[in-house]
């Protein structure tokens, strides 16, 4: 999978795509990620890309001019735009899953007040969020989708199970994880998880990720209940 992503500070992604996993899908060639200054489209003489909003209001507004050309550099035929937006449907496993499908994502990062609305309806296939909450840009908000999205992607978690059992994978939560000591502080590991029926874990984890999805979340299983 090819990612361009385009942003004001391409700066900001230097360090969590050269770490962990996302570094070793690079290096292995499963993802290609390339940072785009949207700063180098700008025709104005001092590279501007921002201007002042028609009707005022408070902040600045991301002029379409370097906006679309930065979009148009990288586009083609099989490439899908996305724009990291407090207005665009919340990221999910779904989302994710169907992203990393696509042979080429262009990550648009909002700016200041946002982007101008023209670029938004002629180059956006779709907004995205990944959350009811604002950041000071999209930059944080690209990362966490990338993340997010290489994990469905095969071979770039070396246990392609791990994936398929992580919390909404099926609906609910994960299940809670223990590792050696057995006894850590005087609290025990679980003795189902230490007797190796197979069949009795699977049914322990089943009840312990229902229960904390119900205590936690239950908007998530509401509809599993009536």
């Amino acid at each position: 999978m090819r990612i361009d992503i385009l942003s004001l500070f391409p700066a900001y992604f230097q360090g969590p795509f050269d770490t962990s996993i996302v570094s070793r899908a690079r290096k292995s060639g499963l993802i290609e990620i390339d940072l785009i200054d949207i700063r180098d489209f700008s025709e104005s003489r001092h590279k501007k890309v921002d201007d002042r909003p028609f009707g005022g209001g408070p902040g600045m507004v991301m002029a379409p001019q370097p906006v679309a050309g930065a979009i148009r550099s990288v586009k083609g035929e099989k490439s899908h735009v996305v724009y990291l937006s407090p207005q665009g449907k919340t990221l999910n496993a779904a989302k994710c899953k169907e992203l990393a499908e696509k042979e080429h994502l262009i990550l648009l990062c909002g700016h200041y007040e946002g982007i101008d609305e023209r670029v938004v309806e002629k180059e956006v296939d779709e907004e995205i969020s990944i959350g009811d909450y604002v950041l000071t840009n999209g930059c944080a908000a690209a990362i966490v989708l990338v993340d997010a999205v290489i994990r469905f992607i095969p071979e770039v978690i070396g246990h392609p199970e791990a994936v398929e059992n992580d919390s909404f994978e099926k609906g609910i939560f994960d299940a809670p994880h223990y590792t050696r000591p057995e006894v850590f502080e005087g609290m025990e590991v679980p003795q189902v998880l230490r007797q190796g029926n197979h069949q009795e874990i699977g049914k322990w984890r089943n009840r312990q990720a229902m229960n904390k999805t119900i205590r936690v979340r239950p908007e998530l299983v509401k509809g599993e209940e009536t």
